[in-house]
């Protein structure tokens, strides 16, 4: 069987790792496989089926131009779509594209394959891709409200052990993308492969500060890893975001490499909660003063069809737009470093609207004028 393997043209950072499981598992059946991404005319063979996969539910249009596209190029191939939005909101899909099968959730046969990196190679945006994307494990323990794990992942368990087998040759960099790499059992037996190899690491989905301890922090900053990043979201949990700073710091990790996503936006309507902008003031302030990075992270619905749409009932669009100007000019690539200008302005303020309130830019201040200065280049 020909399984063609479609990535829409949408933004993002890394290759479509469900995709490169898909062509491991058509292999292991004798299937020929070619992977492209966005709309082309360039496909080397008449595909039997057509798999695409799927990104966050604001990206869907590039999805259905790609189901549109490749239907009218293979009208008689089986189309099956993937992925988050296709779990998430199946139902939009099948309305438009009533011939479409629909994926919801992971892929069982090929969630334990080793991706197929090589076919990467094909693909300009992914040609010089050199680090290895793993899953040791899938879902969460916790159940946070403005989380999509739950739906798609459903709960904790444990995927790999043998981390090392999932490292592709070549590659010096790991990226786990696991939900809550500590609430693992196996935790300790794969850092120690992992350190033990040599290799950069990277835990993108952020670390869990509840389950820090001592001896994670010792372990932890034995690692090469470029980042620490752990999240903040709410006021409870004050108390774990400062021991495990503290137990970092011990361990020899310089604050400025942990990093704090900040949720901001988030509204629970069925529970009539959700921050506020003085709560995200405050704990950008906090993380600030311990010396780390906070990085702003923007609710958005789990079925939102467009991106930075979504006013929670707590927020104004004014207050989110001064937050947004406020990481383009105080801030450093988007995030807000422990600069000593920023820390100023943030600890004299006595509120949100004056923590992240610009200055107009024909002031002239002898600690920023931040309208004049590039992005990135306020550090006093």
């Amino acid at each position: 069987m020909n399984a063609l393997l479609i990535e829409p043209d949408y933004y993002t950072r890394y290759p479509p790792l469900g995709l490169m499981k898909l062509a491991t598992y058509h292999r292991s059946r004798g299937d020929h496989v070619q992977l492209v991404r966005g709309t082309t005319y360039d496909v080397d063979f008449h595909p039997d089926t057509i798999e695409i996969t799927s990104l966050f539910t604001y990206a869907w249009k590039r999805v259905h131009e790609s189901i549109d596209f490749y239907h009218k190029m293979f009208p008689d191939s089986q189309i099956t779509v993937g992925g988050i939005y296709a779990s998430l909101m199946p139902e939009q899909i099948i309305s438009e594209f009533p011939f479409v099968n629909v994926h919801i959730g992971l892929h069982g046969a090929a969630e334990k394959c080793m991706p197929a990196y090589d076919i990467l190679k094909n693909v300009t945006k992914w040609k010089n891709w050199d680090a290895s994307i793993i899953f040791t494990s899938r879902g969460c323990i916790r159940k946070c409200p403005f989380c999509s794990v739950p739906t798609i992942e459903g709960g904790f368990r444990q995927i790999v052990k043998n981390v090392e087998e999932y490292i592709y040759p070549g590659h010096r960099k790991v990226i786990l993308w696991d939900n809550n790499f500590l609430a693992s059992s196996y935790w300790k037996e794969i850092i120690s492969t992992l350190r033990s190899l040599d290799l950069e690491i990277d835990f993108n989905q952020g670390l869990d500060a509840r389950l820090m301890d001592e001896e994670k922090a010792c372990i932890l900053a034995d690692l090469k890893m470029p980042a620490v990043r752990m999240a903040y979201d709410s006021p409870e949990e004050k108390d774990a975001i400062l021991k495990a700073v503290e137990m970092l710091h011990d361990s020899g990790v310089r604050k400025r490499k942990i990093i704090f996503y900040n949720l901001y936006n988030f509204y629970d309507a069925g529970r009539s909660t959700g921050d506020d902008p003085e709560s995200f003031f405050s704990r950008v302030k906090e993380v600030l003063n311990l010396g780390c990075v906070s990085y702003p992270m923007r609710f958005e619905p789990m079925t939102s069809l467009k991106k930075n749409k979504f006013v929670s009932p707590l927020w104004t669009a004014g207050e989110l737009e001064m937050v947004a100007k406020s990481r383009r000019v105080i801030g450093y690539g988007g995030v807000f470093p422990p600069y000593r200008g920023l820390l100023k302005k943030m600890n004299n303020a006595s509120c949100f609207r004056e923590g992240f309130e610009l200055y107009p830019a024909k002031r002239t201040d002898s600690f920023l004028n931040y309208e004049s200065c590039p992005p990135g280049n306020q550090i006093i």
